[in-house]
Parts: C-alpha cells; sequence; structure tokens
C-alpha cells in the first residue's frame, strides 16, 4: 500500500535508515546526483537501477535518490530547519501510494468483499488516519487491518491506537475496522494482549487479530474472552484451520505465504530448466495460456 520509499519502515527513523550504509553504498560524490527524467543518465550513479514505477519523472536512480537525500539530510544537520526538513522527508515516506488507490476503486467495484492493510495508518494524527480510512471506504473497500506494531519493534501506546479506531469508526462507521495488536508477532508483549484487545474493542474495533498467536489454549481463551471475532495468522507448524475453527478463530489470514509460495515454485522452476529436469509434474498443476489469459481483464 506504500511507496518504495516506505522501506523506511524498517528503521527507527529517516536518520538511521540514510545512515545505514547496507541500505545504500554512499557515493564519491552523492551531491552531484540530481533527479533525471525518462532516458536521461546524465544525473545517474553508474546504472544501478530504476525505482519500480517510476517517481514524479517516471525514472530515478534509486542509488542516487538515497544518497541525495544522506546528502540533504547532512545538509540541514542540525537546528529547527533540520527538524521541518526531516519531517518532510519522513512523511513522504509514508505516503500512500495513488495506484494502491486506484487498484481499491477498481476492486472496490466487483462482487467480493475487499479488505486493506493499512498497516499504523501511515500516521501518528488519528484525523489524518481516519481521512485515509474514509477514502478506502468510498472506493469500496469494505474492511481495514489497523496494527499497532511499529517498525523498531515496539508497540504504539494503547491510547494513541485507540484514538486511530475511534476516528476511523467516526468517519466511515460501515468499514470493517480489524484492530490487530503484534504483542505475540514482535514478541516480549504476550502479557499485554488482553489489555490491549479490550481497549480497542472498547473503541469501536470490529474485530481484532492477533498474528503470532498459535497456542490452542490461549486462542481458546481469548475466544471466551472477546466480545468481537478474533482473527489469527496460519502458521504452518500451528494448529490447522479445522482446528482453529473449533476453537472458535473467526477468520484466517495468510499473510505473505502465498506470495512466498509463488515465489518459491517460480525460482525452482527456472533451476529445473536450467539444469534439463522438467518444471512441472503431477503435484505441480499448471494453467493454460488461456486460462490465465480469462483471469485478465
Amino acid at each position: 500500500m506504500t511507496t518504495a520509499a516506505h522501506e523506511f519502515t524498517r528503521y527507527a527513523d529517516i536518520g538511521t535508515a540514510l545512515a545505514d550504509p547496507r541500505l545504500v553504498p554512499l557515493p564519491a560524490e552523492p551531491s552531484a546526483w540530481r533527479p533525471t527524467g525518462p532516458g536521461d543518465t546524465s544525473g545517474g550513479t553508474g546504472g544501478e537501477g530504476r525505482i519500480a514505477g517510476g517517481g514524479a519523472t517516471g525514472g530515478d536512480d534509486a542509488a542516487g535518490a538515497m544518497a541525495w537525500l544522506r546528502a540533504t539530510v547532512a545538509r540541514f544537520s542540525s537546528g529547527e530547519a533540520h527538524a521541518r526538513r526531516r519531517a518532510l522527508v519522513e512523511a513522504d515516506c509514508a505516503r500512500l501510494d495513488p495506484a494502491a488507490l486506484r487498484l481499491a476503486r477498481r476492486l472496490g467495484k466487483e462482487p467480493f468483499l475487499v479488505s486493506v492493510d493499512v498497516e499504523g495508518g501511515f500516521s501518528d494524527d488519528p484525523s489524518e488516519v481516519a481521512e485515509l480510512a474514509g477514502e478506502l471506504a468510498a472506493a469500496g473497500v469494505a474492511g481495514i487491518n489497523l496494527e499497532d506494531g511499529r517498525a523498531d519493534g515496539s508497540l504504539a501506546p494503547v491510547a494513541l491506537h485507540a484514538a486511530k479506531i475511534t476516528a476511523v469508526k467516526a468517519a466511515a462507521p460501515g468499514l470493517f475496522v480489524n484492530a490487530r495488536t503484534d504483542t505475540h508477532w514482535l514478541g516480549g508483549h504476550e502479557r499485554e494482549t488482553t489489555g490491549r484487545l479490550d481497549a480497542y474493542q472498547q473503541a469501536g474495533a470490529d474485530g481484532v487479530f492477533v498474528p503470532g498467536l498459535a497456542d490452542p489454549e490461549i486462542i481458546a481463551d481469548l475466544v471466551r474472552h472477546l466480545g468481537v471475532p478474533l482473527n489469527v495468522l496460519h502458521s504452518p507448524t500451528g494448529p490447522a484451520f479445522p482446528q482453529l475453527a473449533d476453537l472458535g478463530v473467526a477468520r484466517v489470514s495468510l499473510g505473505s505465504l502465498l506470495y512466498r509460495l509463488a515465489l518459491g515454485a517460480a525460482t525452482a522452476a527456472a533451476l529445473a530448466v536450467r539444469a534439463g529436469r522438467p518444471a512441472t509434474g503431477p503435484d505441480t498443476p499448471l494453467p493454460s495460456y488461456a486460462e490465465v489469459q480469462r483471469l485478465v481483464r
């Protein structure tokens, strides 16, 4: 749901990201980089590749852009001016990709329910989160996941996350809010789970999501305690789908499982072809080209 720049969310802040040489090696003269238009390589840093989907110009050099950001942040490394510019860069990195909203509008017209993972709402201002939720609801989206986990491994304050939920429900009453807590996903916060879920229910959440929770006894206890549906993340080593249903789980998410399985299958097929082995077999059903085309609109 975010632009490529939102990969910064793995860092505590933009300064930490830009200071990490593992992200993008700093070229000899980062200040020499400038944004380039399509087909213009005069300002690049040596052909390290292009940002997928382009930027405002449609062909920004990824490595050069990061170096330019580093140089810009360093240039304003102190005082109020630095704080303002850093805030602007951070806000831009977390902006919702307009293409994602266009996709939501398209899918919202289909005869199935569309749920969108909006992470933490891309803001700590409840009114901004509510505005985003309103846009998604207007696009036909049926529900959102709104999580309290943060990129630095911490959890958002309970009151703040509850305020986001309340603001979203006020702005889009018909939108299903699945309030996610990362107490089990991040680890070390498991004892906070029930208290956080209670607060999120009271704030207006329609359901709650606890990824990382796989203990059948704890799941059953939560189902009995909660007044809203419980959503868990499927774990290959955890309870099977029928058992989760028996425990009272109302919704099971697959997360990135299908994507990772598809990626693994694609890689395995390429390696098999290169090695002269069959790329498919009785256990690897392969749709025909015509079948795939029928899925494309």
